[in-house]
C-alpha cells in the first residue's frame, strides 16, 4: 500500500486540494466553517442541556466539548468516505488506480479540520483553567486510532454504497442513534455497572471517554479501555481491506 502511495502521490495530492476547493466552494467564509461548526454545535448543546446535565457538572463546557469533537470528526470521516467511491467513479473507471485513494484523500481532509477544531479545543481547555499535564501527549494513541477506525469504517461503508444506495439513509439514522448512546452531553454514573459495561461495546464513546480521562480528570485510562479501541481499529481494518479486495473489480460494474 506504501509503494502505490507513493506511486500515485501527485494524484493523492490533487484529490485532496479538490476535495478542500469543493467543499468551501462558494462560501463567504471557507475554511472557518471548519472551525464555527463544531463551536456552533457545542453552543447549541450548551445552551439546551447544561441545566439538565451540567448544572452541577465541573468543566461542563470541556465535558460537552470533548464529545462534540470526536463524534462530529468520526460522522463526518465516515460519510464522506462513504461516498468516496461513487463519486470519483469518472476517474476509475477509466485509469487503473488505488481506489482507496479516494478514501484516504478525504480523510486527510476531515483530519485537517480536526486538528483545526482541536488547537480550539486546546484554547477552551485553557480559558476553563483545566491544566495540561504529561499525560495530554497520551492523546497521540486515540487520535491515530481514531484516524484508522475511520478509515476502517469508511471501507466498509463505501464499498456498501457501491452495491446498497440505501446504505447512505440508514447510516445517517444510524450515527443519529449512536450520539445519543455516546453519552456526549451526560454522564453514565447514574446508570448500573451493566448498563456501563454495555457503552464499552460503543467504539465512539471509548474514544471520548479517553479525551476526558486524559484532559479533564488527568488519569491514564485503564489498560481494558486500550485494547478495546485497538481490537475496535483492527476489525472495522480488515473487514474493509478484504471488502474492497474482494469486489475490487465489481465496482467497476456497479458504479
Amino acid at each position: 500500500m506504501i509503494d502505490k502511495l507513493q506511486n500515485n502521490s501527485f494524484l493523492f495530492e490533487e484529490l485532496v486540494k479538490r476535495d478542500f476547493k469543493k467543499k468551501y466552494k462558494r462560501t463567504v467564509l471557507g475554511m472557518a466553517w471548519s472551525i464555527l461548526s463544531p463551536l456552533l454545535t457545542l453552543f447549541v448543546m450548551k445552551m439546551v442541556f447544561t441545566n439538565f446535565f451540567g448544572r452541577n457538572m465541573p468543566h461542563y463546557t470541556i465535558y460537552l466539548f470533548c464529545g462534540n469533537l470526536i463524534f462530529s470528526y468520526f460522522n463526518e470521516s465516515t460519510s464522506q468516505g462513504m461516498l468516496s467511491l461513487a463519486s470519483n467513479a469518472s476517474i476509475f473507471t477509466k485509469v487503473n488506480i488505488p481506489k482507496y485513494l479516494f478514501l484516504l484523500s478525504k480523510n486527510v481532509q476531515t483530519s485537517i479540520n480536526f486538528g483545526l477544531t482541536l488547537c480550539v479545543f486546546c484554547l477552551f481547555c485553557i480559558f476553563d483553567h483545566i491544566a495540561f499535564t504529561w499525560k495530554i501527549l497520551l492523546l497521540v494513541y486515540p487520535i491515530v486510532l481514531l484516524l484508522l477506525f475511520n478509515i476502517g469504517v469508511g471501507l466498509i461503508l463505501s464499498a456498501l454504497f457501491v452495491f446498497f444506495k440505501d446504505i447512505q439513509y440508514l447510516w445517517s439514522v444510524f450515527t443519529m442513534l449512536l450520539m445519543y448512546m455516546s453519552a456526549i452531553f451526560y454522564t453514565i454514573d447514574s446508570y448500573s455497572d451493566v448498563i456501563q459495561n454495555l457503552f464499552l461495546l460503543n467504539p465512539v464513546y471509548l474514544f471520548i471517554q479517553y479525551f476526558r480521562m486524559i484532559v479533564i480528570e488527568s488519569v491514564v485510562p485503564p489498560d481494558y479501555i486500550h485494547l478495546l479501541m485497538l481490537a475496535d481499529v483492527i476489525i472495522v481494518l480488515r473487514l474493509g481491506c478484504w471488502m474492497y479486495k474482494k469486489f475490487n473489480h465489481m465496482f467497476l460494474y456497479y458504479v
